[in-house]
Order: structure tokens, then sequence, then C-alpha cells
């Protein structure tokens, strides 16, 4: 059975930070491309940031400078440190895992921005 499931998140003021972590099993971890996406009330799922495999990184562009995705395969774990937070960055971040056509979604970690 995989599983990915995403902790820290929370409520953190404006120019805080968080970082996100994803624990995944049931795949074999180091063969996925990995990534963060992030869905406010009324809006679409959108990419935060993606990790390939092999280590190659994207960033959304509101992100970029701010946002870190790193991973660690010997933990199975993909990570999002996020720097300079901003109030429009208040959603639900989700996890994804990719391998060809077999994809893995988590059920999230709320991140609330707000004085």
């Amino acid at each position: 059975q995989v599983q990915l499931v995403e902790s820290g998140g929370g409520l953190v003021q404006p120019g805080g930070s968080l970082r996100l972590s994803c624990a995944a099993s049931g795949i074999i971890f180091r063969v996925y491309d990995m990534g963060w996406y992030r869905q406010a009330p009324g809006n679409e799922r959108e990419l935060v940031a993606t990790i390939t495999r092999r280590g190659y990184i994207t960033y959304a562009d509101s992100v970029k400078g701010r946002f870190t995705i790193s991973r660690d395969n010997a933990e199975n774990t993909v990570y999002l440190q996020m720097n300079s937070l901003k109030p429009e960055a208040a959603a639900v971040y989700h996890c994804h895992a990719k391998n060809g056509f077999l994809a893995y979604w988590g059920q999230g970690t709320q991140v609330t921005v707000s004085s």
C-alpha cells in the first residue's frame, strides 16, 4: 500500500518559515520524481516545486528564491523549506510521487500565513 504522509504545516506569521516533510512508503522512493503542490480554497491545485529522481529541481516563479525542495532517499522523504512566507502562500500542501504512468498524492498539510 502506497502512502505519502505530509507533516510540518501550521500557522505562521508573514515573513516566517516552515519546513514541510513528506514520508513515502510502499514505493521504491529513489526512482520516483517527487513534488509539492498546493491548493487554496476556490483555486486549482498548482505546482510549487519538483525534484526528479536524478535531483533536477524546478520551482514555480512565485516561490523562487524563498522555497527549497530537497529529498533524502535513505529516509524516503522529500522536504520543502519555505522562507519569507507571504499570506498568499496559505493553502493545503500536497506531496506527489510520479514514475511513468504511476502517480500518487498525499492527503496534504495545511499552511496558514496570518498575523
